[in-house]
């Protein structure tokens, strides 16, 4: 048995730990404005949030397609399900901080006195 390498594989199992699609949250077009980048969605801080949530989502569906494989004996190479766990899981810790990073902007933005 393979220990887990970290917490991307756990008790829970890899389903507890994907991220679901935003789909259509960071569009502008979704909202109205149909004009230049903001109608595309590129060049917004919405748009790049959203890219950034579905590359997590597909970072971590191939890990668990990986890991899944190599359970099954599908993977002859185990550095491949080992490389695609460990970059979910830094994808993942990456994601974690930046949201704290920005919930702490948040707070002290707040907090702040006029």
């Amino acid at each position: 048995m393979i220990p887990a390498i970290s917490g991307a594989i756990g008790p829970l199992g890899a389903g507890e730990w994907s991220v679901g699609s935003v789909g259509s949250v960071g569009s502008s077009a979704s909202q109205g404005v149909t004009t230049g980048a903001a109608a595309s969605g590129q060049g917004s801080f919405g748009g790049a949030l959203t890219g950034a949530i579905n590359s997590l989502e597909q970072t971590q569906a191939t890990a668990t397609s990986s890991a899944q494989a190599l359970a099954t004996g599908q993977l002859s190479d185990p550095t491949t399900a080992v490389t695609a766990v460990e970059n979910a899981s830094l994808s993942m810790d990456l994601a974690a901080q930046l949201s704290n990073k920005l919930v702490s902007a948040a707070n002290t933005l707040f907090q702040t006195q006029v």
